[in-house]
């Protein structure tokens, strides 16, 4: 054992940590400036080896700091299913990057103690990066900690972060869920796309037409190299390709949905549809705009409607008895809420935000669709569901409509990627769904109007004293808040309110929608009043938006 740690020791030399130095492992691993970094790669590496040993399994490192601008950087744990890391250990690796250079060892040995880890046993790592011009060192830093510690790794070089996690759960499946290899992954997708629009009747070239915007990120580099293996089935129009804009510079996913409006370096001709990457291209938005030249944005909620409405209608004509459900957060908006219940009549789920929560609570149904509002989301399919609708494929006995419905749900279970939102697998099921139900964009848009909203911060002097229940939508401390926001909330028609402090920063945020934009901006502003005299605001009182 000694010989190793003095290899960590002495490569432990070359990625020296910045003392006094503090960082946070959260939903997005560890993000912050890339000079920074360099010691909590070599670290991540080193755990990522521990975690192998411990799991007896394949572990992955992302390097991307996905949708933040590009000299920041950052890095993500890939668990054995293609999964975020276990809480566990996203305290160790807190605990891990946090100790100071001449602590380091005693940091590392505390962790093999507590997880009685057998050194002796292999280790695997695979490590993908996006493109940052900081990845390439950092990377190199993530493989120097895995072979500090004697562990095997897999380089995969330039990846979206979602073809890592796929990777992962290829290998350690044994080849079940597909081959781990970037033309083992465009292959499983491609093919199952093409067999699902060859269920789409007469569709023209118009409507196989779409324009992505690639964030100037990893995610167009991709869309590049998956096209050869469409067939030409699906026409794109890449935009904000790499080749010269600078990644998520007034681009992407993120930049579309705040902003509410296309790209820069996109032209758009009315009722054309258009999506958005993130940086690493596990999150995807749709847009367009109409004839009068308005922007609609199609959101999470609005792809999980399309996606789960489908899904629903699908299982229905196969005559297959397993419950679906839609996964959201508070921040759902109320009217795709009410379309799934009373419509579709879906079971909805609400948890509290974050993916690993969604994620989480999908899996507990046959199918489990989940979409944040921000476009990050995938459906879950129950080992049993899979393995009906599988048999019912391969029923020779069946009658055409069914067959045809059995066969659908196959080929959509194989072109998502069930480990992690996924821009280009969602991108390639929504473009599936529309041409199947020859639908437009601004149908798929019209299935239901959202509730008017508005999102506000209240700056207090410590985030702790609001405490909520119930997936975050009620306030328990403090006392009065609750009872202040249901009396607001009475004045205003179709109108819904609540707070939640912020996973990062001494901020309430606020959220607020009812009949029309006046009203959910009214409501907004008195709801953040009430947060700002029962909570400690501190600055000055909000100022009303109008």
């Amino acid at each position: 054992l000694m010989s190793e740690f003095q290899e960590v020791s002495k490569q432990s030399g070359v990625h020296p940590k910045p003392a006094g130095l503090v960082l946070q492992y959260g939903t997005a691993g560890f993000r912050t400036n890339a000079k920074l970094l360099d010691h909590i790669m070599f670290r991540m590496g080193l755990l990522a080896t521990l975690r192998s040993k411990t799991t007896k399994a394949t572990i992955g490192v992302m390097v991307t700091a996905s949708h933040n601008p590009e000299e920041d950087n950052g890095v993500k744990l890939v668990d054995p299913m293609g999964e975020m890391v276990s809480p566990t250990w996203e305290v160790y690796a807190t605990q891990l990057a946090n100790a100071e250079q001449e602590d380091l060892l005693a940091a590392l040995k505390d962790i093999i103690e507590k997880e009685a880890v057998n050194m002796s046993q292999e280790a695997k790592v695979f490590v993908g990066k996006d493109t940052r011009g900081s990845s390439a060192r950092l990377s190199q830093a993530v493989l120097d900690g895995v072979s500090a510690l004697g562990g095997h790794s897999k380089d995969y070089g330039l990846v979206t972060t979602p073809q890592l996690h796929y990777m992962v759960c290829c290998q350690n499946t044994q080849g079940k869920y597909g081959e781990a290899t970037v033309e083992g992954y465009y292959k499983k997708l491609c093919q199952a796309f093409i067999k699902l629009s060859k269920n789409a009747s007469n569709c023209t070239d118009d409507q196989k037409h779409l324009s992505v915007d690639g964030a100037n990120g990893i995610g167009a580099l991709k869309v590049r190299e998956m096209e050869s293996h469409l067939k030409k089935e699906l026409h794109i129009s890449l935009f904000n390709d790499g080749s010269e804009g600078k990644l998520n510079h007034q681009c992407g996913a993120d930049f579309v949905k705040v902003q509410q409006k296309p790209p820069t370096g996109m032209e758009i001709s009315p009722g054309e549809r258009c999506c958005s990457f993130d940086g690493d291209a596990d999150r995807i938005v749709y847009y367009y705009s109409d004839s009068e030249g308005t922007f609609h944005l199609l959101d999470g909620d609005k792809v999980a409607t399309l996606i789960s409405t489908f899904l629903k209608e699908l299982l229905t004509s196969a005559g297959l008895d397993l419950k679906i459900a839609v996964v959201q957060t508070a921040y759902a908006n109320g009217s795709s809420t009410n379309y799934l219940e009373n419509t579709m009549k879906v079971t909805v789920r609400c948890t509290k935000t974050g993916v690993k929560h969604l994620h989480h609570a999908a899996q507990e149904f046959d199918i489990g669709v989940y979409f944040e509002a921000n476009g990050h989301g995938t459906v879950l399919f129950s080992k049993a569901a899979e393995e009906k609708i599988q048999q019912l494929a391969e029923n020779s006995s069946l009658i055409d409509e069914k067959k045809r419905a059995a066969l659908l749900l196959q080929n959509t279970i194989n072109v998502i990627n069930q480990t992690v939102g996924d821009a280009i697998s969602d991108m390639l099921l929504i473009e599936a769904i529309l041409a199947i139900k020859g639908m437009t964009i601004h149908q798929w848009d019209a299935i239901y109007t959202d509730l008017p909203n508005r999102q506000l911060k209240v700056k207090v002097s410590d985030r702790r004293v609001i405490d909520t229940t119930d997936a975050e939508r009620r306030a328990v401390s403090p006392a009065g808040l609750q009872e202040a926001i249901d009396t607001l909330v009475k004045k205003y028609r179709k109108a819904r309110s609540f707070v939640r402090p912020s996973g990062t920063e001494d901020v309430v945020r606020v959220y607020a929608e009812a009949e029309t934009q006046d009203s959910a901006d009214d409501l907004a502003h008195e709801v953040s009043l009430a947060v700002y005299r029962l909570a400690g605001g501190v600055g000055g009182e909000p100022k009303p938006l109008h």
